[in-house]
This record gives C-alpha cells, sequence and structure tokens, in this order.
C-alpha cells in the first residue's frame, strides 16, 4: 500500500504540475507527498523528478514511468467507488465541469439541492468554455453540448434545449424585422466565438426536416453567452439564446424571438426552427460511471425541465 501512495503522489504531482498541488488533491501535506515520491525514486532507483526551488519537471525516466503509471490513481479511486455502492450512499469528491451559461444558469441553482440529498459527497463545480482534459485536471464528469465532444469520451444524452433567436424591440424598430433565417445576413448579429479554436458558433435551422445554416453578419462577437445577451438587450441586435438564458427576458418582453410564426418566403407556410442545443454527460471511459457519478447523472435528469428531455 505504501508503494501505491507513493504512485498517487507523484502522479498527482506530475498532473498538478507541483508537488504541493498533487498533495491538495490527495488531502495530505506537501511533505508526506514529498517523502512518497523520494521512496518511490529509491525503490526504482532512479530520479523520476527534477526538482529547484522554483520548478519542477519530469526527468526521462520519470516521462516514462509517468506513461506506464498515470492510471493507477484513478484506477484506484474507481475501485473505492465501486466498492462504495455497498454501502449506504456515495461519497467523496465529485469534481465537475460545464460550460459557463449552463453552469450559471442551470446547474448552480441546483447543487444546493444535490448538497443536501448527498452530504458525504463533496462537489466541485467548474464553468468554462476552454477544452478540458478529464485526466490531467481530475475531472469525474463534464456537462458539453455537441460542438464541444471529443472522440474517446464516453457521452449520454441528456437534454434538448431550444435555442432562440431574438433581439430587443428597440432594434427591431429601427433595424425591421427579419421574415426568414436568409435575411439575418442584413442585419445586426451578435454572435459567440469559441474561445478554444476560434470558431463562431453555427446558427443551424430545420426546414422541411432539412438541416441548412444562416448566413449571419457578425457585428458583435462575444466567447460569453451572458456578454451576448446585455448586447441583445442593449439594442445591439439580433442574437441566438439558449432558452433558459432567452426566455425570461422574452417573458418581460425584453426580447422579442424570431421566426417563431413565420411562414418561408416563398409563400409555402413551412417556417425554419432554430436546432436545438443537445447536452451530454461525459465521462472520460464506462469505468468512469462510478456511483458518485451516476448520482449526479440521475439527479439532473430528474431536475432539468420535463420540455428539455430528448426525443
Amino acid at each position: 500500500m505504501d508503494t501505491l501512495r507513493a504512485i498517487e503522489s507523484f502522479v498527482k504531482a506530475v498532473e498538478a504540475g507541483s508537488i504541493a498541488g498533487g498533495a491538495r488533491r490527495l488531502g495530505i501535506s506537501p511533505a508526506a507527498a514529498s517523502q512518497a515520491i523520494a521512496r518511490l525514486e529509491a525503490t526504482v532507483g532512479t530520479r523520476l523528478l527534477a526538482r529547484t526551488t522554483r520548478r519542477m519537471s519530469l526527468t526521462d525516466s520519470g516521462e516514462l514511468y509517468y506513461q506506464h503509471v498515470r492510471h493507477v490513481a484513478r484506477d484506484l479511486e474507481r475501485a473505492h467507488g465501486a466498492v462504495s455502492t455497498l454501502q449506504a450512499e456515495p461519497r467523496g469528491r465529485l469534481r465537475i465541469t460545464s460550460t459557463a451559461a449552463f453552469g450559471r444558469h442551470v446547474l448552480a441553482p441546483l447543487m444546493p439541492g444535490f448538497n443536501t440529498r448527498y452530504p458525504h459527497l463533496a462537489p466541485e463545480l467548474l464553468t468554462t468554455d476552454r477544452r478540458v482534459d478529464h485526466i490531467h485536471e481530475d475531472v469525474d464528469v463534464s456537462i458539453r453540448f455537441t460542438p464541444q465532444l471529443e472522440e474517446g469520451l464516453v457521452a449520454r444524452r441528456i437534454a434538448s434545449i431550444p435555442f432562440l433567436i431574438c433581439a430587443s424591440p428597440e432594434y427591431l424598430a429601427h433595424a425591421g424585422r427579419p421574415q426568414s433565417p436568409e435575411a439575418l445576413r442584413d442585419h445586426d448579429c451578435l454572435v459567440f466565438r469559441f474561445p478554444t479554436d476560434g470558431r463562431f458558433l453555427s446558427w443551424g435551422f430545420i426546414r422541411d426536416g432539412m438541416r441548412f445554416e444562416a448566413d449571419f453578419r457578425a457585428a458583435l462577437i462575444s466567447d460569453d453567452i451572458d456578454v451576448l445577451a446585455s448586447m441583445a438587450l442593449a439594442g445591439g441586435g439580433i442574437t441566438r439564446l439558449a432558452d433558459f438564458i432567452a426566455a425570461p427576458h422574452i417573458a418581460a418582453g425584453r426580447l422579442v424571438p424570431l421566426f417563431e410564426d413565420v411562414e418561408q418566403g416563398d409563400g409555402s407556410g413551412t417556417r425554419a426552427v432554430s436546432e436545438p442545443m443537445e447536452i451530454y454527460l461525459c465521462v472520460d471511459d464506462r469505468l468512469a460511471l462510478t456511483p458518485k457519478v451516476n448520482a449526479f447523472m440521475d439527479y439532473l435528469v430528474e431536475h432539468l425541465p420535463a420540455a428539455w428531455r430528448p426525443r
């Protein structure tokens, strides 16, 4: 068991970038982690980490050793989690990442209730739109929408949330109301840019069962959906917002939804519907579906609005 603890200390130090950071993840002191790594180096007969007062790096031997043992710490945690199914309820740390807007508007209000239901769990919620690495950032589960899915992740679709095209009454009063998605190219549009790769979030529509993407004129750009909503409220133009952001503003009359009851430009009566936001709960492999992850997944599905359930 001392060897396993030493391997855990080594792996966590590498992932955290420092022995002190790795020690915090394990809940032990930096001195204890440093001693465990020193014992490991003595056991394998070579230096694994090059350490100075300012920085830490892997030696060539350390890099090779890390590639062979990096899954040990996570496998141990999963083994403990599997055994916990025999206990009364899930327990331990649960690290969750989510897109910033979904985390802020949907998850955050649900977390206190989850915490009350599972008092032996210690949830940590990280909200970000950057790319997240489950292994290196010690993440148990991430909430993503379709453009953020990555090969190798195990993903379960948990929600299909309407995307609403909307603008303020003030903007529509002076710029006019577009009658079809094709008219968006003639309007000021407020567009989300992914911070990871600089792509714009496309504006997808469904008409006659066929998907298409509308061209738009990007008048203002942001990597924060809430910033785009604020710009729209100030009359900056037309934007595309998830239902959980747009709905309160629409109900209060501050924003107006577009294309809700508009016929196609040729008069055929077929309207274009904005493509929904598909939300997925993701883990890095099936072994990561531990009791605490399943508890979170079941709680989330239970408390999301029924209208968002995937069909």
